[in-house]
C-alpha cells in the first residue's frame, strides 16, 4: 500500500468507537434470511455482490433449494440459473453445492454454529465464518469487508495491508461491542464513507477523518 495515514489517538479511537455504538445500536446486515442456512448462503453469494443484489435472487434460490438437503442434490446448472446475475456465480454455485453437501455429510443436515467448523464448508473463510457468527449469535468477533477496510484506514484506525491484519488491529484497539461496530462501520462505509465520492456534509466523524482516499485489501 503506497499510502500511509496517521493513526488515530487513543483519545480519538475512544470517541469514534462511542459515536459508531450511538448512532447504529442494534444495526444488523441487510441481507435478507429465515435461518443459519439461509443467512450462510446469503453471505456466501454477498462476496462482491450487493446485499441488494442477493436479496433479490435470494427467494426463488431458497423455494427451490429450502435447506442444505436439496441443494446438496441439485444439478450444477440448475443453481447457476438461479444465481447468475450475482457476480462470480460459477464458483459460487460450484461453492455453495459443496457446502451443502458437507453440512449433510459432516453434520446432519444442521449447519454448525462454530467458527472452526464453519470454516471447513466451501468459501466459507474466516471473515464469511465471523459475519456468520455476529449476526446469527452476536458473537463479540470483527469482520472486515472491503467497507469495514477503507473505514479503518481513512480513519487512522489501521495501516495494515490485509483484511485478516486489520480485523486484528480493530479487534485490539474496539475490544469489546466488535459485532455492533463490525455493523456499524459496514453501514458507515456503504451510505457515508463511500469509496468514490464521499458523502463528508453528512459525516458524524469528519474531524477523525485522515484521508478520503481509497483503500482496498491486497
Amino acid at each position: 500500500m503506497a499510502i500511509k495515514v496517521k493513526k488515530a489517538t487513543k483519545k480519538e479511537v475512544e470517541i469514534i468507537k462511542e459515536r459508531f455504538l450511538e448512532r447504529y445500536s442494534g444495526a444488523v446486515t441487510e441481507l435478507e434470511y429465515k435461518n443459519l442456512y439461509e443467512l450462510v448462503v446469503a453471505v456466501a453469494l454477498s462476496a462482491q455482490c450487493t446485499d441488494k443484489r442477493v436479496n433479490l435472487i435470494t427467494p426463488s434460490f431458497f423455494a427451490k433449494f429450502p435447506s442444505p438437503k436439496e441443494l446438496a442434490q441439485a444439478p450444477l446448472e440448475e443453481i447457476k440459473e438461479l444465481i447468475k446475475t450475482c457476480s462470480f456465480f460459477n464458483n459460487k454455485a460450484k461453492n455453495l453445492k459443496a457446502m451443502a453437501q458437507r453440512v449433510m455429510e459432516a453434520y446432519g443436515g444442521e449447519v454448525p454454529l462454530d467458527e472452526k467448523e464453519l470454516k471447513t464448508l466451501a468459501g466459507v473463510g474466516q471473515k464469511t465464518a465471523h459475519v456468520i457468527m455476529i449476526e446469527y449469535a452476536g458473537v463479540n468477533l470483527m469482520a472486515v469487508d472491503t467497507h469495514v477496510f477503507r473505514v479503518a484506514h481513512r480513519l487512522g484506525l489501521s495501516q495494515d495491508e490485509t483484511a485478516l491484519k486489520t480485523e486484528e488491529t480493530l479487534t485490539k484497539l474496539f475490544k469489546d461491542n466488535l459485532q455492533t461496530l463490525h455493523q456499524a462501520m459496514v453501514l458507515f462505509g456503504r451510505y457515508i464513507c463511500t469509496a468514490k465520492n464521499p458523502k463528508c456534509d453528512e459525516c458524524f466523524l469528519s474531524e477523525f477523518c485522515k484521508t478520503k482516499e481509497s483503500f482496498k485489501a491486497k
